[in-house]
């Protein structure tokens, strides 16, 4: 039921205060933002190596001009370097201070404020090397000065900002630790509607509910209701309690703030009951709107580690489940803000999260019955063009027990089938074959040992030959020793439509067929085999529940034991912590209980394909030429093949239940 088209862009609305799509904006990777980093390093090194390098010159003293002009006289001065303020030079041989009694070589004094005019003289006449220098530099070697000072420290400013402007920008950075991850769309884009959801009508009848009121809240204050601030959905994985929740707000033409319920818990204890609180701040500023929380277990489990799912404490975990019932508290009756939150497992949930006043309303999202997956798959075949001979309710009758995920799958593996094969169209050979792949497996290379295809053939015969003859099985639709996936041969049953209730005749003949392909082994074969594993797998399953779970045992009468396995009929998980109910003496009753069902199936098999022995190697023969047999070849052979003394084939008239795949022979 999910559209995939919608799957990527949940709500399909762009972020708050968005005018519209942008250029993406030139980010500097990693390894850029490190070569730059070197280059401004390198610069500076360059710049600033002839200011760091230490001098060598030797010690000068300082003289005043007077012991200056005093030296020159006696020739005891060998240069001299004269600027507008200073002299400086070194000295002919070593000069003794008397002072310190130091010796220099150099020296430096400070001219005169007014230039003396027989100071050159004086040098010339003692022999004195002469240099000027003038300390006014021009214009031009000014601003190279500053350029060197700073540029690089602009630079280095610059790389700086751009690295935490990169940081800030991360929610997950340093400094947005505490805030929600949570996706906001708005309603400037096309969105999900109630016409994008189909096989949920009940569901989308509770829902619509809340559309009204955010549509028209005065409607529902006016006599003094109050609507349900949190709404829980829950149903198996793949119903579609995602999309329906896009549609409550694409209904609504509300912001819709859609996070996972994983995103609040970090390793940190405290970061998620922050990021809740963020949360919610924002859906009040943006009220009316939509809050939707999926997989609402992930903090939601009930806490100090019971329940179901429980698996010890978490102080993080339990704080962030703290806040949430903290913030949904915290929400006015009519605040026009909506909580919606998905689960498969509501069991394990915190009881506090289910009291009237948080989430006060429940609705179930089933997989879709017969009417429903037509309608499911109208939806995902909008865009794939379909021959004129594929009929969508045909489908729908047989994927009974598929939820819109599967049936969205579907649609698409059928549309790659139609295109790996250079179709124009998808065919209805292709849903076959899509289904096949998809509940069965990719199709393998075809059995080469003679005596295992005569193995095979008989086994999936002797399913297929049960099945027929038997009143209340489910008809047959294929037979095939093609291997697929991991079976080696397949019998496909079709059903006529959905059940809801088993009766025990029918749970009977499922056990009688189950255990046909063992019985076909046993009567035609020299040996009997391991192909039968899987299927006395699911018989002794199916005949545990019937006698534990569903009462139709009549040596232990309508008494619930539980169990610890998988319930066969609905496929539900039940935890293997659940305690044991009754003594050792019922567990010995109830294992002999289930040997009887078994042996019974197992001999009811027998005795119908010892009847029948010659439609039987018909089959066989004519599945280790052809490889597979459809419903009407099996009638055939069968007719053909029947005799006056023996019962006449029927077809079954009644509406059986989901679909059974055989287990394979070899």
């Amino acid at each position: 039921m999910d559209d995939p088209r919608q799957r990527t862009s949940p709500g399909g609305g762009p972020p708050a205060n968005d005018p519209g799509p942008r250029p993406p904006r030139a980010r500097l990777s990693g390894p850029t933002r490190l070569i730059l980093l070197i280059l401004v390093l390198l610069v500076n090194v360059l710049f600033y190596a002839p200011f760091l390098r230490p001098t060598s010159r030797a010690p000068q003293i300082s003289l005043p001009y007077s012991s200056f002009l005093a030296q020159v006289r006696t020739h005891h001065v060998a240069t001299v370097l004269l600027s507008p303020s200073t002299a400086s030079g070194a000295f002919a041989g070593p000069y003794l201070d008397p002072g310190s009694g130091k010796s220099y070589s150099r020296y430096a004094t400070t001219l005169l404020p007014i230039p003396d005019p027989a100071l050159i003289p004086l040098l010339r006449a003692g022999g004195v090397q002469i240099t000027a220098e003038n300390q006014t530099p021009a214009g031009w070697l000014t601003a190279v000065g500053v350029l060197i000072t700073v540029v690089p420290l602009l630079l280095l400013i610059g790389l700086f900002y751009i690295g935490t402007r990169a940081l800030r920008g991360r929610q997950q950075g340093i400094f947005g630790f505490g805030q929600s991850k949570a996706k906001l769309y708005t309603v400037e884009r096309p969105s999900t509607t109630f016409a994008d959801v189909a096989g949920v009508e009940a569901a989308k009848t509770e829902l619509s509910e809340e559309v009204d009121f955010l549509r028209d809240a005065a409607t529902y204050q006016r006599l003094g209701a109050r609507i349900p601030k949190g709404v829980l959905l829950v149903g198996p994985p793949g119903t579609g309690k995602t999309l329906l929740a896009r549609a409550v707000a694409g209904e609504a033409q509300v912001p819709f703030f859609s996070i996972s319920a994983t995103e609040f818990v970090e390793m940190f204890v405290g970061v998620g009951a922050s990021r809740v609180r963020d949360l919610f701040v924002k859906a009040k500023a943006a009220a009316p709107c939509i809050i939707f929380i999926d997989e609402i277990d992930a903090v939601g489990r009930q806490r100090g580690g019971g329940g179901p799912f429980g698996g010890g404490t978490n102080d993080e975990r339990e704080q962030t489940l703290n806040q949430l019932l903290v913030s949904l508290d915290g929400f006015e009756p009519n605040q026009a803000v909506i909580v919606l939150a998905a689960t498969n497992r509501p069991d394990g949930l915190d009881a506090a999260l289910l009291r009237p006043g948080r989430f006060d309303r429940q609705v179930l999202v089933d997989p879709p019955d017969r009417r429903g997956r037509e309608a499911i798959l109208a939806i995902h075949t909008r865009a794939i063009p379909l021959a004129s001979d594929v009929s969508l309710a045909a489908l729908a009758q047989a994927t009974p027990g598929m939820s819109g995920a599967d049936l969205a799958n579907l649609a698409n593996e059928a549309a790659l089938t139609a295109a790996r094969k250079g179709e124009s169209r998808v065919t209805p050979g292709d849903f076959a074959e899509a289904l096949d792949r998809i509940t069965l497996g990719a199709p393998g290379s075809a059995l080469l040992d003679a005596q295992e295809r005569r193995t095979v053939a008989y086994h999936e015969g002797g399913h297929a030959l049960v099945a027929f003859l038997l009143p209340h099985a489910d008809p047959v639709h294929r037979v095939t020793i093609m291997p697929r996936g991991r079976t080696v041969g397949v019998t496909r049953f079709l059903p006529l439509d959905d059940r809801r209730t088993y009766r025990r005749d029918y749970l009977l003949d499922r056990l009688a067929v189950g255990l046909g392909g063992r019985a076909a082994e046993e009567m035609a074969c020299e040996e009997i085999t391991s192909g039968a594993r899987d299927d006395i797998a699911q018989v002794t399953r199916l005949a545990r529940t019937m006698v534990t779970q569903l009462g139709m045992a009549d040596e232990l009468g309508p008494v619930y034991f539980g169990s610890s396995g998988d319930d066969a009929l609905s496929s539900r998980p039940i935890m293997l912590w659940e305690p044991k109910e009754y003594s050792d003496e019922t567990a010995q009753r109830i294992d002999a209980a289930v040997h009887r069902l078994t042996d019974a199936a197992h001999q009811r098999a027998r005795a119908v394909l010892r009847g029948h022995r010659a439609a039987l190697d018909a089959i066989a023969d004519a599945l280790v030429r052809e490889e597979s047999l459809d419903s009407k070849q099996l009638t055939a052979l069968i007719t053909a093949h029947h005799t006056s003394a023996q019962e006449p084939p029927q077809v079954p008239r009644r509406l059986p239940s989901d679909l059974i795949a055989s287990a394979a022979c070899g």
